[in-house]
C-alpha cells in the first residue's frame, strides 16, 4: 500500500499541471493514463510477473555460471593439452635432434669407410698394373733372349756353315751321337 501511495504522489505532481480540468476526472488524459498503468502495475503484480522474471534471470545467471564453469575447466583441459603437446613438441625436436646427430655420425663413418675402400681399390690396381708390367717386362726379356738366340744359332750356323767341311760335318754328327748314346745309357 504504502508502495501505491508513493506511486500516486509522484504520478500526481505532473498531472497537477495539466492546469484547468480536475485531476481526478476521467476527462482528465493525464489521470487515465495513471489508473492505466497503475492497473498494469498491478496485473503484474498479481500474476506475480516479478517473481517470473527474477526467477528466469536466475535461471539465467546459474545458465551463465554453469558456462562460465564449463569454460574455466575447457581451459584447464586446454592449456593441459597444450602443455603436453609443447612436452610432446620438445621431445620430438630432441629426437629429432638425436636422429641428425646419428646420421652424421653414421654419414662420417661411411666416408671414412668408402675412403679405406677406396685407398685398397687403388692399391690392389696399383699391384695389378705392377704385376702387368713386371709379366710384360719378363715376356719382353724372354722374347729379346729367344731373339737372341735365334739369331746367335742362324749366325752360328752360318759361321759354320761356311767354315765346315764335309769331313768335319761328319765328325761333328758323329760327336754328336756319341754324346747322346753316352747320356742316354
Amino acid at each position: 500500500m504504502r508502495t501505491l501511495t508513493a506511486i500516486l504522489a509522484l504520478s500526481a505532481t505532473p498531472a497537477l499541471a495539466a492546469g484547468d480540468k480536475p485531476f481526478f476526472s476521467l476527462a482528465n488524459t493525464d489521470f487515465v493514463v495513471t489508473i492505466g498503468f497503475l492497473v498494469f502495475v498491478g496485473v503484474l503484480l498479481k500474476y506475480k510477473v516479478p517473481a517470473l522474471i527474477g526467477k528466469l534471470l536466475d535461471n539465467r545467471a546459474a545458465q551463465i555460471k554453469a558456462e562460465l564453469d564449463e569454460a574455466r575447466s575447457l581451459r584447464d583441459e586446454a592449456k593441459a593439452l597444450l602443455s603436453s603437446y609443447e612436452k610432446k613438441q620438445k621431445e620430438v625436436q630432441e629426437q629429432s635432434e638425436r636422429i641428425v646427430a646419428s646420421a652424421k655420425e653414421e654419414a662420417m663413418a661411411a666416408a671414412e669407410q668408402a675412403k679405406a675402400d677406396l685407398k685398397k681399390s687403388i692399391a690392389r690396381r696399383v699391384a695389378a698394373a705392377e704385376d702387368q708390367i713386371a709379366s710384360a717386362e719378363a715376356s719382353a726379356i724372354r722374347e729379346v733372349r729367344e731373339r737372341a738366340i735365334a739369331v746367335a744359332v742362324a749366325a752360328a750356323g752360318d759361321v759354320l756353315a761356311k767354315q765346315m767341311t764335309a769331313e768335319g760335318a761328319a765328325a761333328s754328327i758323329d760327336a754328336a751321337i756319341g754324346q747322346v748314346e753316352a747320356k742316354l745309357h
